[in-house]
């Protein structure tokens, strides 16, 4: 007669809480890495084929509870973020994604649940681009924090340094100017419920300009993301280039989302971060061919303003007034006012 049948196995449930060695176990089974790549999902490093004539273009940033993301914050959401501000990073440089590598770093007891959303949310967004989720590290940490690293490949005549933007150039940015701004102000005053929840994805939508980089590195000089917003990314390319960075407040495509907040705080909004769109430094009669080259992948090119001598960053108008570019309005390390504060 048989003996009596071996007790199942428990399936984690949703509660469960993050185990290292069932989590990559998991990674293994649910990741197209794991069953398709070079070396197994799992191993001590990844490996991934170099195009010929390309060159490797590597970033990484990170996304932090309290900081960048609250605890209510949809898990698919806060990995879909992870991975778009590494692809912005890349797009930043016209390069295009090939792999990403995601690090959790949780408190114990973290649910797996949470851990199991972020690396779907994050590989997801990695698809999109063109890359594939790799491989990674699992950490306990005090609080919750993702770093996500990503590998991408470009020509190396088309990396469009901040540094090489020049007097005479022409200034333009992709897409609109505000949305990461006008975010913030919906997330401070939605209350609880569906409008909450919408704020919270709406300030972790990062929409990386994978294809707009990658057509306008052929014409840019100069480029970066707007990740800090429009002011900020205006700073820094006078500050790398040694120019004067003239914006022309008239130009700007504003975002239609700002023209729903009071005025003092549209303003406020337009400059504060969280944008990710590209601003570049284009030599005198390449607009035209750029701007098609962006709309060729359903990309908006607009010329925002122009690259003087001289030194700073710059809003002019109305009219011919000019002043310093205002302050973005939030700083991680310093006295800015978080999205949700």
């Amino acid at each position: 007669m048989p003996g009596p049948a071996p007790p199942r196995r428990p399936r984690p449930s949703a509660a469960a809480a993050v185990d290292e060695a069932s989590f990559h176990a998991w990674l293994a089974r649910s990741l197209p890495a794991g069953r398709h790549g070079l070396l197994p999902l799992g191993d001590d490093a990844a490996a991934v084929r170099v195009p010929a004539g390309s060159v490797a273009v590597v970033t990484t940033d990170s996304l932090v509870e309290g900081t960048h993301f609250l605890r209510d914050s949809p898990p698919e959401a806060i990995g879909r973020a992870a991975a778009a501000v590494s692809a912005s990073d890349a797009a930043a440089k016209g390069a295009a994604p090939a792999a990403l590598l995601l690090a959790l770093l949780v408190p114990p007891g973290t649910p797996r649940a949470w851990a199991e959303g972020v690396t779907r949310g994050a590989e997801r967004a990695a698809r999109a681009v063109g890359a594939q989720l790799v491989g990674g590290d699992t950490k306990p940490a005090p609080v919750r924090a993702i770093v996500s690293s990503l590998l991408a490949w470009a020509p190396p005549h088309r990396l469009a340094p901040r540094t090489r933007a020049r007097p005479g150039d022409v200034l333009v940015t992709t897409g609109t100017v505000g949305r990461g701004g006008a975010a913030a102000y919906r997330l401070r005053h939605a209350p609880a419920g569906p409008r909450r929840l919408r704020a919270l994805r709406a300030i972790l939508d990062v929409r990386p300009r994978v294809p707009e980089g990658r057509r306008l590195a052929a014409h840019a000089r100069a480029m970066l993301d707007t990740s800090d917003g429009i002011a900020d990314a205006a700073r820094l390319l006078a500050a790398a280039s040694r120019v004067a960075v003239v914006v022309e407040r008239a130009a700007l495509p504003v975002d239609p989302a700002l023209r729903r907040l009071p005025p003092a705080e549209g303003e406020a909004a337009l400059v504060y971060g969280g944008d990710y769109e590209l601003l570049a430094a284009l030599p005198p009669g390449a607009f035209p061919s750029a701007a098609r080259a962006v709309r060729g992948v359903g990309g908006r090119l607009t010329r925002i303003g122009r690259i003087e001598r001289g030194a700073g960053a710059w809003l002019e108008g109305p009219g011919p007034s000019r002043r310093p570019m205002p302050p973005g309005g939030w700083r991680p390390f310093g006295r800015g006012r978080p999205p949700y504060g």
